[in-house]
């Protein structure tokens, strides 16, 4: 889960949208390393912290750059999924409670999971009846089939998954830009106003859990779209609304919309009166407002930089009121086949590359563990793998030999020159960046770095073919979450030849291997899921192989809750706080 594109030229610097920095600090209730039993060191990876039910007061979010979109139909990161699900509510999405029980899927628009029929061909889907948008209007199954005819059109909704166009038999359908006449959209019917019939074009038996994981079956009314303007503005669905329009790279405010009904939603508390967003703040300035109290939420979810790191660390009190989960997130580092198509260069960077250091980039400890395979720990029926060009006996430092053997084989013994990505705004995938620079340089492969800010990087840079083939992008910095918790939501959109698409691509190696596609095609016709996993394994195999992904670091993330931020536990779907659920004390 993941992915972004560039918003018109807004102002840049941050801006302050009336969040009164003088807000609560928060008193101190920590009581020595631990702090006491509401407050101890990783109490909210597997509980409740802080748990409430009172509602009231302004929750303070802050970010470094800016959502990749707030179109719940366009959003790809973990976080927008996650921050979305505030003014937005979909057929089906992620269970709110800590613990496993988070990565289950719940009704919520509709009044229970899919049925499929037709041996998974066909998934029907029965909405509950008197739901409203903020306008007050009923939401009516029309708006879903529209929101997902939305997502056929790359050129104005980049950003978002590329599932339904993959699946959906809609035969050569270019969504409603290009065409108005919904009719002519055969992927979904809607035989009345309140029943969503999904039409595949072969069987797909993990479908509840593809329509739980995004936002793009939240309803759209087809008058009130504005293609890729009504980001600004997304007509609300859920408990909260935006107060006048979203500001790209500086924020909005969200408060509460007086027609989403609490007795159909058992995932949302909606607890805050409002929500103010701040985008565009550094990094380090986050964690800053965090540790002073001036904001409640680092919205990424993806932990605090190095110096707050440090100072969270060694001070009980501060310890007292961080959590250290694994994320579910796997950083790692795509290489270009395209601009690096011989698999021996590929590996070459794969040998020479210094692991230890990237690892120690992301935090060392709390940063995460050394990865082996692909999929993550969290994903069901993983096997750990095995690290195939990697030294583990050097202590992950690199092979300079085995690099330049492998620079021998493929035609290149004096090495060569590549540019390598990063996101500007994150200092963790900046070392990591230099660290490869480093060690790459002892075999003789050259790197130039170049940064670009995450709001636009998986979509209009590293997620952009063209813009990788232009700029000769040979590898980059990333970050996947699993789409939903199996192999095919996790590895299908990175290493799927169909799963590349001109913007917010997710498969930056551009990975397109008949070997490896066939798989794909194949393994969705099985009903029995443990076979299912057995061939994910043998993908994720064939993946490291191939060297289309340098394994990094299965992520920790050291998240930081202020004492005044109520109702906090770790959500394994999202893989940080549940947002739709938190609430403030001050």
């Amino acid at each position: 889960m993941k992915s972004p594109k560039v918003w018109t030229a807004m102002t840049a610097g941050a801006v302050v949208l009336s969040l009164g920095l003088s807000a609560c600090g928060g008193g101190d209730d920590g009581d020595g390393e631990g702090g006491s039993a509401a407050t101890k060191f990783d109490a909210g990876s597997n509980g409740i912290v802080n748990p409430s039910d009172k509602k009231g007061g302004v929750l303070r979010m802050g970010m470094s750059d800016d959502f990749d979109s707030t179109d719940p139909g366009d959003t790809y990161y973990a976080f927008g999924n996650n921050f979305v699900r505030l003014y937005s509510r979909t057929l089906m999405t992620y269970t709110s409670k800590p613990g496993a029980d988070s990565n289950k899927p719940s009704p919520d628009l509709a009044e229970a999971a899919g049925v499929p029929s037709d041996g998974n061909k066909t998934w029907t889907f029965k909405l509950k009846k008197g739901l409203k948008y903020e306008d007050g209007s009923e939401i009516k199954a029309e708006h879903i089939k529209y929101a997902v005819a939305r997502t056929y059109d790359r050129g104005v909704l980049s950003h978002g998954p590329a599932y339904f166009p993959q699946l959906l038999d809609a035969g050569d359908y270019k969504g409603p830009y290009k065409n108005k006449n919904l009719d002519d959209f055969k992927g979904i019917e809607t035989p009345d106003d309140y029943t969503v019939v999904f039409k595949l074009k072969d069987p797909f038996p993990e479908f509840n859990e593809l329509v739980t994981f995004s936002g793009q079956t939240a309803p759209v009314p087809p008058d009130k779209d504005k293609g890729a303007q009504y980001r600004l503005h997304p007509l609300s669905s859920g408990p909260y609304k935006w107060e006048g329009d979203y500001q790209p790279k500086k924020g909005g405010v969200l408060v509460r919309n007086e027609n989403w009904d609490a007795s159909t939603d058992p995932n949302r508390k909606a607890l805050p009166d409002r929500i103010e967003i701040t985008a565009g703040l550094e990094a380090n300035e986050v964690d800053n407002r965090l540790l002073n109290g001036q904001l409640h939420v680092d919205l990424p979810g993806s932990g605090v930089q190095d110096a707050a790191r440090q100072k969270i660390l060694t001070d009980p009190k501060l310890k007292a009121n961080a959590d250290n989960p694994y994320a579910g997130f796997h950083w790692y580092v795509p290489i270009s086949t395209v601009n690096i198509p011989n698999v021996e260069c590929r590996k070459a960077i794969v040998y020479a590359a210094d692991r230890d250091a990237m690892w120690r980039a992301y935090g060392g400890d709390v940063g995460g563990e050394r990865s082996t395979s692909i999929q993550p720990p969290i994903i069901a029926g993983r096997q750990k793998g095995t690290d195939l060009y990697t030294s583990t006996a050097a202590g992950y430092k690199g092979d300079v030999n085995k690099a330049k053997e492998a620079l021998q084989a493929c035609g290149q013994p004096n090495g060569f020159s590549t540019t390598m990505v990063y996101r500007s705004d994150r200092p963790k995938e900046k070392a990591v960046a230099e660290a490869l620079e480093q060690s790459l340089g002892k075999a003789g492969i050259k790197l130039t770095l170049k940064g670009y800010p995450a709001g636009t990087y998986t979509a209009e840079q590293f997620g952009s073919p063209s813009f990788v083939k232009k700029e000769k992008i040979g590898l980059g910095t990333y970050g996947w979450a699993a789409d939903w918790p199996t192999g095919y939501g996790y590895l299908q959109a990175i290493s799927d030849g169909k799963a590349i698409v001109p913007a917010g691509n997710s498969n930056p190696s551009e990975l397109d291997d008949p070997e490896i596609n066939k798989m794909w095609n194949d393994v969705v016709k099985l009903d029995d899921a443990a076979q299912r996993e057995a061939i994910y394994n043998q993908i994720d195999q064939k993946i490291r192989e191939k060297a289309a992904i340098l394994p990094n670091v299965y992520a920790k993330s050291l998240l930081y809750r202020p004492q005044t931020l109520a109702n906090v536990y770790f959500h394994a779907g999202f893989g940080m706080y549940d947002y739709a659920n938190l609430g403030v004390t001050g």
